[in-house]
């Protein structure tokens, strides 16, 4: 009877003061509260990080880092997925029928300087004379009938502070994907024979344990005397706790080199490669650096069988090598002579992996994934003479001093004039490891 008096009386509680109503009906109202702040606050709170990931160079790593310390990095990966998923298909239904686009005009091609005959002589121990220029083989566009003017045509990219010299590196722009018009892959071809690549290590990354690099002094910037040489800079590969890629520079191994990981090496000749660690490593001894990636989309010519397949892996430990996505790749023509570096915007690994190899690229790594990290930049004084980065193609966010006068957290490549920056001397990364070593072994340090 008690019950049914409450019960009939409850209703003119509404009016009267907090302390009066009863604890389930304020549990019902901070449920309804948490409810709509839910429905209404999440979206809005995703969709502001999402612009603000977009915009801000920072913001994708501290967002991401931010969630796998709470979440770890499997459920980050796991939402990175959905949400990349879930931009794919809007692009579908929003883009259906959006048509390539150049980001950039071509010039008109220009015939070719007559080549002089000069009659051979007798050596005469002066140093030789500069190869031919630098002329890359234009691929063309992938799909002929569906792609934007100027597709896999190369493009010189000049340095402004020297106008007159012969372009060391072109850039070209394809469209690798059929079913997405705004599936893009930009390229930059590198002249090995006159260009030094250079690799440099973060300030975080990559992170390790080993004693001997502790105490490595990380500069993690483009030093100041190869400033007035350098032609460019690229993103490194992934973090160290993305699959533990093998890492080594300067006579110190970070982490061990990974059996079956697509390995870039330099030698202490000079010379660079691409390919799986098992076929470089009997090499190790001559090495000056090497950075490792995930298996080789492609090598000598031959697509990874798990991208050729149905089911591709995941390329990378983070997201699925189907993922609709930003990725950046490096490559390298059969001759050793041209390097090629590429930066998506939303690629899948395959489709990627194809875009490389169209443009010359005989074996192919994939280094990086994600909005903020992939980016390739060259650099001209601005008017304070101060130099700056520009960027490749629009859509691509970084700071102004990005690797000149910011340290970067994360490893990156740089490119600069050999004649100017190459080493007289290499340091080798393992000085004692015998010719014949097996292709498990890992690198060690030198000496000291």
């Amino acid at each position: 009877m008690r019950a049914k008096v409450a019960e009939e009386n409850e209703p003119a509680l509404e009016g009267a003061s907090p302390a009066l109503r009863s604890p389930q009906k304020k549990r019902r109202s901070w449920k309804k509260r948490l409810l709509w702040t839910t429905l209404v606050g999440g979206p809005l709170l995703v969709g502001v990080l999402w612009v603000l990931v977009h915009r801000i160079p920072w913001m994708g790593p501290l967002v991401a880092n931010g969630l796998r310390s709470v979440i770890g990095k499997d459920n980050v990966a796991k939402l990175e997925d959905f949400v990349y998923s879930i931009e794919d298909r809007v692009n579908q239904t929003v883009k259906a029928d959006e048509a390539p686009k150049a980001h950039w005009t071509v010039p008109a091609p220009m015939p070719p300087d007559p080549v002089p005959v000069v009659a051979p002589t007798e050596p005469t121990g002066r140093d030789e004379p500069p190869p031919p220029p630098f002329a890359p083989t234009a691929p063309g566009a992938m799909y002929p009938g569906f792609s934007a003017p100027g597709d896999g045509t190369w493009v010189p990219l000049t340095d402004p502070r020297r106008p007159g010299e012969p372009p060391r590196m072109f850039k070209t722009l394809i469209h690798p994907d059929k079913s997405r018009g705004w599936a893009e892959l930009f390229v930059v071809a590198v002249d090995l024979r006159t260009v030094e690549l250079l690799m440099m290590a973060g300030y975080q990354e990559p992170r390790t344990e080993k004693k001997e690099a502790e105490g490595y002094a990380r500069k993690a910037k483009i030093p100041s005397d190869h400033w007035a040489a350098l032609l460019g800079a690229f993103n490194g590969g992934f973090m160290a706790e993305h699959g533990h890629y093998g890492f080594a520079l300067d006579g110190i191994t970070f982490i061990d080199a990974k059996p079956e990981s697509c390995t870039l090496a330099r030698f202490s000749d000079g010379s660079y490669d691409i390919g799986p660690w098992e076929r470089l490593a009997p090499r190790q001894p001559e090495m000056t650096w090497f950075r490792q990636a995930p298996s080789c989309m492609f090598d000598d010519g031959k697509m990874h069988p798990s991208l050729a397949g149905a089911h591709q892996r995941k390329w990378g430990a983070t997201l699925d090598g189907n993922t609709v996505i930003r990725r950046s790749a490096i490559g390298m023509s059969a001759d050793h002579q041209i390097l090629y570096v590429g930066i998506t915007n939303h690629t899948t690994a395959k489709v990627l992996a194809q875009g490389m190899h169209h443009v010359g690229a005989r074996t192919v790594a994939q280094m990086d994934v994600n909005w903020s990290y992939p980016k390739f930049v060259t650099y001209a004084p601005d008017k304070q003479d101060e130099l700056r980065p520009i960027a490749l193609a629009d859509g691509f966010e970084f700071s102004d001093t990005l690797y000149v006068r910011e340290r970067s957290m994360r490893d990156f490549f740089y490119l600069a004039r050999k004649e100017e920056v190459a080493p007289k001397e290499a340091t080798s990364v393992d000085s004692k490891v015998p010719q014949a070593a097996q292709p498990t072994t890992s690198a060690t340090p030198l000496a000291p």
